[in-house]
């Protein structure tokens, strides 16, 4: 089963979790927040370095995808309004992740932080790794 790894405490990613988990219709995602023991044993099965956490990660079938990458391939699992972020594969790749980056980078002062990773509801709980 495909593994979203996200930053638990950013704001903005918890709500992207949350987004994708309603329009999931097919359970098909599981996730980690990046500061789990999963999440980390996960990257460091595919040697990646705690840093590349800046990103979204999905790993899907033992391939490793970043950034504007991992969200087009989630896209396309997904149904409703989400699907549109699968437009962003015609925009070539770095400028489409240097928007990311930037994004990324200033996560926190733009929408903020918890304290604690995301507690998921108890409908979706098994979806997360701990």
């Amino acid at each position: 089963m495909p593994i979203i790894l996200f930053d638990g405490v950013c704001n903005f990613c918890n709500r992207t979790i949350n987004i994708i988990l309603k329009y999931d219709k097919d359970a098909y995602f599981q996730f980690a927040p990046s500061q789990s023991n999963a999440a980390m044993g996960i990257m460091q099965q595919f040697g990646l370095e705690q840093q590349a956490i800046t990103s979204v990660i999905l790993i899907d079938n033992e391939k490793v995808y970043t950034k504007t990458d991992a969200v087009i391939q989630i896209a396309n699992r997904l149904s409703g309004w989400p699907i549109l972020f699968r437009l962003l594969k015609f925009i070539p790749k770095s400028i489409r992740n240097f928007g990311y980056d930037l994004i990324a980078k200033n996560r926190y002062t733009l929408f903020g932080k918890r304290d604690q990773c995301m507690i998921p509801a108890a409908s979706a709980r098994n979806r997360f790794l701990q």
